[in-house]
């Protein structure tokens, strides 16, 4: 009888994280940051163009749709894109298989990461993987045909992402110079996804104070919809505030706001000269940016190499309805609501009634059009109003019929500039040009500033006729 004595074999347990670049641009995407040595993730890249394929610097490459392309590329195809992952199939699952977290990394608007990213994506999710995606929309100079096809794409690849982060590529120009290259205005947006995903496996990986789970991350991520990443690293005096504000304000993202986040990973990397008070600071300033009952995941980790450094990583997911950047109206400016839409936007501009300014306003100021043909009634003013508009010559001149259009009624007019309280309100004699706002609607006044109207009209009346009987050498001496 013999004994079989075996070391029991050690098996290290740690989330599988897999970065897959579809298409051209994906694979770039995973060239930069296999060149920038980013660490905790593998690599896969997938494309119907067998040449570019051949120069990926990704160990796990798919050749998709070699029957189909014959590794000529999708030609702009997504339907091509979308039927060469198909035959595909049972590689993309080879490479997927063990993964916890997926980053699907493809440049919208083409034929290989339009079509082939949304197969990719939904294989994932069938398999309980945690998915991410991260692609970009084209330029304004590739046309309307293009980016149509750039959100048709979008909307299908949401359907099967816990997360998708959108990049415009029409945003590099905000970074962008003179000087820029090509080459290095791509890297910009290659930086958003290796800064995302560098967040994310240094929380798992790196050694630190308070280091996450792969659970953490999920709760965050996990049916999020839209959401951003962004990171920032300073030096020198106040660096933790300056690398949080740089996280939050990613200028490549599109148009997202971390207003409303439900989910938000933070991740504080530094050297061991990052002290605690500079820990808070950036923790806060981040927090007071989400929502009050956001899920907010804080890490923090060191890294020898950033002596003197902060970094700061943020993830805000949950951001759908709040990406779309909201028009304040101004204070003085009234919108009328047009229940028959033209092809013009009308404004007219008055002052506010609260304003110290209000009194002196010489005019009111239209800005409507010219070509409009007015039908509005003259008999709206009395005879009274008339001749008073007559014999205030030294007043200027508002010629209505040119500025009014037959759609705007005073009934359908509503000004943001309004009185609360309208005790408050000076009494004064109504002006000629008051009356005339008020005929239009844009001004409104009480019976008791009518009554004054009224009055002082009827009493300078009588001292026009009075001074009527006078000799003119008994008028001048008065």
């Amino acid at each position: 009888m013999s004994l079989n004595l075996r070391v029991p074999e050690n098996i290290i347990l740690k989330p599988c994280i897999t970065v897959f670049g579809v298409g051209g641009a994906g694979a770039n995407a995973v060239n930069n940051m296999i060149s920038a040595n980013l660490e905790g993730a593998r690599f896969v890249v997938a494309n119907t163009d067998a040449q570019a394929l051949e120069y990926s610097l990704a160990e796990r490459k798919i050749q998709l749709g070699e029957n189909i392309t014959r590794g000529l590329g999708a030609g702009a195809s997504p339907d091509i894109g979308r039927a060469s992952a198909d035959e595909a199939m049972e590689q993309i699952m080879e490479n997927l298989s063990g993964s916890n977290m997926v980053f699907i990394t493809a440049g919208m608007g083409g034929g290989t990461g339009t079509g082939a990213a949304p197969v990719i994506a939904k294989v994932a999710k069938e398999n309980g993987i945690l998915t991410v995606g991260v692609v970009t929309k084209p330029f304004h100079f590739e046309g309307a045909h293009r980016m149509k096809i750039a959100e048709l794409g979008l909307s299908e690849l949401q359907k099967y992402v816990d997360t998708l982060i959108v990049i415009p590529n029409q945003n590099l120009f905000r970074l962008a110079n003179d000087k820029t290259t090509f080459a290095d205005a791509f890297k910009m947006a290659d930086d958003v996804l290796h800064a995302g995903v560098r967040g994310v496996t240094d929380l798992m990986i790196m050694p630190g104070l308070i280091n996450l789970d792969f659970a953490d991350i999920r709760a965050v991520m996990s049916e999020m919809g839209k959401a951003m990443m962004g990171t920032g690293e300073a030096t020198g005096e106040n660096r933790a505030i300056i690398a949080a504000e740089a996280a939050i304000s990613n200028p490549l993202l599109d148009n997202c706001s971390m207003k409303g986040a439900k989910g938000v990973l933070i991740n504080i990397t530094g050297g061991p000269d990052m002290t605690l008070f500079e820990v808070d600071e950036a923790a806060n300033r981040i927090r007071d940016e989400v929502d009050p009952n956001a899920n907010i995941i804080f890490g923090s980790t060191f890294n020898p190499d950033l002596e003197g450094k902060i970094r700061v990583s943020v993830v805000a997911t949950g951001i759908d309805g709040f990406n779309d950047q909201k028009i304040v109206p101004n204070k003085y400016t009234v919108n009328f609501a047009d229940p028959k839409p033209k092809e013009e936007t009308r404004f007219a501009t008055i002052p506010d009634a609260n304003d110290d300014y209000a009194e002196d306003a010489p005019s009111l100021r239209f800005n409507l059009s010219q070509d409009d043909e007015s039908e509005y009634d003259q008999d709206e003013f009395s005879e009274e109003d008339q001749s008073d508009y007559e014999e205030e010559q030294d007043e200027p001149v508002y010629n209505l019929n040119s500025a009014i259009d037959e759609d705007i009624r005073p009934s359908k007019l509503s000004s943001s500039a309004h009185v609360t309280d309208k005790k408050e309100v000076v009494r004064k004699p109504i002006s000629l040009l008051d009356r005339m706002a008020y005929s239009v609607g844009l001004k409104s006044y009480s019976d008791e500033e009518e009554h004054l109207y009224e009055k002082a009209h009827e009493t300078r009346d009588d001292n026009e006729e009075a001074s009527l009987d006078v000799p003119a050498f008994l008028r001048r001496r008065k």
